[in-house]
């Protein structure tokens, strides 16, 4: 696994940058998760529940609205909003972390999920749950469970939740790729932590817009429908009311409005799938190492280096990295004859790897240029 410290899901944003010979944007995105920091000094996180069911992830009948022949162009918003509210629920968290003075914080996340089964699945963004100790969701009637953890994978950003309930109201899956820009949607989620069941409308802005977030190449839906702190993980919807996306980023900074951004569902289907089935996602390679993108001198002065760079900051133990000769303090020059300036750079040749192909590095370590071969292992858990 190829694991980067992320920022505040929060504040975090990916610099603006536009490359459009590739259609590929670097937009200031911040994930759509709500959080507040308390002081505290309780600890302990809460014990996972790895799902070994029967996938449960499935189109469903669709359920009757109560308008009929509505064009594609058009959308009865109070139908699909009746359709769709309860198969929508708020999630809220408490997560630990510790300070620079050895003091811990507590962490209230809040955001939004999506019930895919009668029985209790509930999917949501991985940044909305990530490393809570607790997760506490909110029907839309306001009954309240803790839910237990079942498998996230930090690449889609999805992440997969069960709570002990039966008779639920699983949302209808659409088919993304039958989508046309300017088709109507409306996202439901919880803006802001306490607007539970909220609807906004709008439409499909762009498809298989691909964006760079937290070092990742994604390829979103884009939406002008309003998006908020809170929404991460909540549904799009389009006018026959089936889940089409999982919200997953908004945009940020002055002056820009109306740039909303979801996981399309026929790409998140076969990942909530994966999680439920066996905790993980097949297939995916495994580099074995957290690493540092250190774009100026006075960061890399702060973690102890003299010049910027990529550089591993950990390797885990019998990985692709630790087995290849990855130390800590390496800094990454290329690979496989591809230049390294960014950690989205290493991120993009994984996503294009398969288990068992060898890697060419070449780092600096200690002022001198070290060449390694690293054969990629598989991903688990």
């Amino acid at each position: 696994m190829f694991d980067h410290e992320l920022m505040d899901t929060e504040t975090a944003a990916v610099k603006k940058e536009l490359r459009s010979m590739k259609r590929t944007f670097r937009i200031g995105l911040a994930a759509c998760a709500l959080l507040s920091g308390v002081i505290g000094f309780s600890a302990g996180t809460m014990a996972a529940k790895n799902s070994k069911a029967s996938v449960v992830v499935q189109s469903v009948e669709r359920r009757p609205q109560n308008v009929e022949n509505v064009p594609v162009t058009s959308m009865n918003i109070p139908s699909v909003a009746a359709l769709t509210q309860n198969s929508v629920v708020e999630i809220r968290t408490e997560s630990v972390t510790n300070s620079l003075f050895l003091r811990q914080f507590v962490t209230e996340g809040a955001g939004s999920g999506v019930i895919i089964s009668e029985d209790g699945y509930i999917v949501t963004n991985n940044h909305v749950i990530e490393d809570a100790r607790s997760i506490l969701v909110a029907l839309h009637d306001g009954t309240t469970y803790e839910a237990q953890l079942v498998a996230t994978d930090s690449k889609m950003d999805i992440g997969v939740i069960k709570i002990e309930a039966s008779g639920l109201t699983p949302a209808i899956l659409g088919d993304s790729d039958s989508l046309s820009v300017g088709e109507p949607v409306v996202a439901v989620g919880n803006p802001l932590g306490q607007l539970g069941g909220t609807v906004t409308n709008g439409i499909v802005s762009a498809l298989d817009r691909e964006i760079i977030l937290n070092n990742e190449h994604r390829n979103l839906l884009q939406t002008n429908a309003a998006i908020n702190p809170g929404n991460s993980g909540g549904g799009l919807f389009n006018a026959d009311g089936e889940l089409i996306g999982i919200v997953v980023a908004k945009s940020s900074g002055e002056d820009v409005e109306g740039l909303g951004f979801a996981i399309p569902i026929n790409d998140a289907k076969p990942i909530i799938e994966d999680l439920i089935a066996q905790g993980y996602v097949g297939g995916r390679v495994s580099l074995g190492i957290t690493a540092l993108d250190l774009t100026t001198p006075q960061l890399a002065a702060q973690y102890g280096f003299k010049t910027p760079g990529v550089y591993v900051q950990s390797v885990i133990e019998n990985s692709s990295a630790a087995n290849g000769g990855l130390q800590p303090g390496d800094c990454f020059v290329s690979i496989n004859d591809t230049a390294i300036e960014a950690i989205s750079d290493i991120t993009s040749i994984l996503n294009e790897s398969s288990v068992g192909d060898q890697l060419e590095i070449t780092v600096k370590r200690d002022g001198k240029i070290v060449e390694l071969t690293l054969t990629l292992q598989e991903k688990k858990g």
